[in-house]
């Protein structure tokens, strides 16, 4: 009895961390080989800047909708499915049309989307006296994908010569590892529940300026994030490294952040006041930017470096200020709910945006300027959303 409970306990953490793993690898691939996209299927920077858009699209659109669907199929259900769409739509992606590459990336978007909500729920079921534990294990598997997934998909593709179609590919076999490891959980019944009170705690967050704070500073770092991780292996590229050493300076990025997602939501909950961490993210971030318009070669180490560290800093941040500023569980989902799908939105802006001033201005110095501009403002709504306040909610709740 006590080893079949240790064998549960096991599977559990298997499935939380191989779903971390699928959560941004399929997405932080495209980057390294974006240039041979565009080459093969004649995309324009703005059009290859949607590879990665898409995705934060259906991260805004399917978030509302992935809670109602656990709620009918059942959590595990749900989660599986979100895996099995999530290998099909990667190996749509990898087919040499252009129809597909974009249906695939939005199926694929869609997949995660749901696993980004429900895998906190999956957490808070199953591992009701080690939260921390395990949702620090699945952003720190996230985090490790998105590494593998930059730093490895040029140099496999061309070990077996894929190409760029294989070096998408690849992760649907991830996805789908991970989806046989969920198989045994499939006979949960569906849970009950509802959520009116939930959405009328959303509505009332509208009208909050310290939840439009915390949703700006989720946005804005996300757009710093989601920028650099379609762009930087071109900005790199320029600045005189070869494919597969800007894929490692990405991977490098995203592996030097995660010290700091583990760290920063400890020393988050024992602060008073999260401003200061908030400031020192953004300045982590501007700072990296800066020296990517100063310093190229092996030199831009140093500036990637610093970026990876803010990064991993104010996503965690990010994360965690959802609990933070909210006086109980029902408004931190609420909080939730508004900043992921506002501050998502927000940032699908990003990376086409940044495509199209390239490739208007033939050169990187204004799209990294503005992205510096965007730091500064990530900066100011990191520290009113760090201040020792919490939102203010509708008085009823029933």
């Amino acid at each position: 009895m006590k080893g079949s409970g240790v064998v549960r306990v096991a599977l559990w953490f298997s499935c939380v961390v191989l779903a971390g793993l699928n959560l941004r690898a399929s997405i932080t691939s495209v980057g390294p080989v974006i240039e041979g996209i565009r080459e093969d299927l004649g995309l324009s920077g703005g059009l290859a800047g949607l590879l990665t858009t898409l995705p934060l699209l259906a991260f805004a659109a399917v978030s509302p909708f992935a809670p109602r669907l656990a709620a009918r199929i059942g959590l595990t259900r749900a989660l599986f499915g979100g895996l099995v769409l999530l290998a099909a739509g990667i190996a749509l992606r990898s087919l040499p049309h252009v129809a597909a590459l974009f249906a695939g990336t939005a199926i694929l978007g869609t997949a995660i989307a749901a696993a980004n909500v429900l895998l906190p729920g999956f957490v808070k079921r199953y591992f009701p006296r080690r939260v921390g534990l395990a949702t620090g294990a699945y952003i720190t598997a996230m985090n490790v994908g998105a590494a593998l997934g930059a730093g490895l998909s040029v140099p496999v593709a061309r070990a077996a010569g894929l190409g760029w179609q294989g070096a998408l590919g690849i992760w649907a076999a991830l996805a789908l590892l991970a989806a046989v490891v969920w198989v045994p959980l499939l006979g949960e019944r569906p849970e009950g529940g509802s959520s009116g009170g939930g959405v009328r705690l959303l509505q009332g967050l509208w009208r909050s300026a310290l939840a439009w704070q915390v949703t700006l500073f989720m946005g804005l770092q996300s757009i710093v994030f989601y920028v650099s991780i379609t762009w930087l292996p071109a900005i790199l590229r320029d600045g005189g490294l070869d494919a597969a050493g800007a894929g490692v300076m990405v991977s490098l990025m995203q592996v030097v952040g995660i010290p700091a997602t583990l760290l920063v939501p400890i020393l988050a909950a024992r602060m008073r006041s999260q401003s200061a961490l908030a400031a020192g993210a953004a300045v982590l971030s501007g700072s990296g930017i800066l020296g990517l318009m100063f310093f190229g070669g092996m030199l831009s180490a140093v500036p990637v470096f610093l970026l990876g560290l803010g990064q991993g800093a104010a996503i965690s941040l990010a994360l965690t200020l959802f609990a933070l500023r909210a006086p109980d569980a029902a408004g931190a989902a609420a909080l939730s709910g508004m900043a992921q799908t506002v501050g998502y939105l927000l940032a699908a802006a990003g990376p086409p945006l940044f495509g199209a001033l390239h490739d208007l201005t033939g050169g990187w110095a204004l799209p990294l300027a503005l992205l510096l501009g965007i730091t500064a403002c990530m900066l100011l709504s990191g520290v009113g959303a760090g201040r020792n306040v919490l939102v203010e909610l509708p008085a009823h709740r029933s």
